[in-house]
């Protein structure tokens, strides 16, 4: 369910104390350096997982300000959210948790925004869609991916998602500590809307704008990905 966007704040470090950013980083070293300075002149509490990566990502992510954990080798991007999940709950510190991709596609103005929202209205969860709006142009066969994966998350979850694998969201740390990722691949997008459905807690989407780069279309991840996420759906 979309709901309109709160006021516009004023302090840009409105939500710097109270909110921990998680990021799932693998091999993002020509980009994660800017992603966590971007996100540090907003945000006190910034934590990279590094999954096992070889270019040098872990050392770039520090020195640019994050918190870093380390995954010795790679076990996939749910594997690294629950590390970074159990981290931040564990600590006690975090009202909210915002899930943030390393290669740059995510605004940070967006999880701004829905960190608003979700304060406003009492909300658990909020997940970024990018397809309330016309903002964003994945490309005909990733949306036609894309929407056959949301069909079968909905179908598997209960929920009415119109983006499923979207990896910006908030989360609030009652809604977090409910989450144990059991899927360590792209499945575990589906797996944490089936268990943040779960919980019962509200919650609503939000429209978002992702940002497709000549780096991130390099990597291989506009189709790639939404490949993977219904190989593994349909295997597990």
């Amino acid at each position: 369910m979309q709901v309109p966007a709160p006021e516009p704040a004023t302090d840009p470090r409105r939500h710097a104390a109270d909110t921990w950013v998680v990021i799932p980083l693998y091999n993002e070293i020509s980009v994660i350096a800017r992603v966590v300075g971007e996100l540090a002149a907003y945000f006190d509490h910034i934590v990279c997982i590094d999954d096992g990566s070889a270019d040098g990502s872990a050392a770039s992510a520090e020195a640019a300000g994050a918190r870093v954990l380390r995954h010795p080798i790679n076990l996939g991007q749910g594997a690294a959210l629950q590390t970074g999940f159990e981290y931040v709950v564990g600590r006690n510190e975090a009202d909210y948790i915002v899930t943030f991709d390393a290669d740059g596609q995510h605004r940070v103005e967006d999880a701004l925004e829905m960190l608003d929202l979700a304060k406003s209205q009492d909300l658990a969860i909020v997940f970024g869609s990018r397809f309330l709006d016309d903002r964003t142009d994945p490309g005909w066969l990733k949306r036609v991916m894309l929407k056959t994966v949301v069909w079968v998350t909905n179908l598997t979850t209960g929920l009415r998602l119109t983006d499923a694998h979207n990896g910006l969201r908030v989360i609030r740390a009652d809604a977090a500590r409910a989450i144990h990722l059991e899927q360590d691949r792209m499945a575990h997008a589906t797996e944490i809307v089936l268990k943040l459905g779960r919980t019962k807690l509200p919650w609503r989407e939000y429209p978002v704008e992702l940002l497709y780069t000549d780096y991130s279309r390099a990597k291989g991840q506009s189709v790639l990905n939404s490949v993977n996420i219904l190989v593994d759906l349909l295997v597990r």
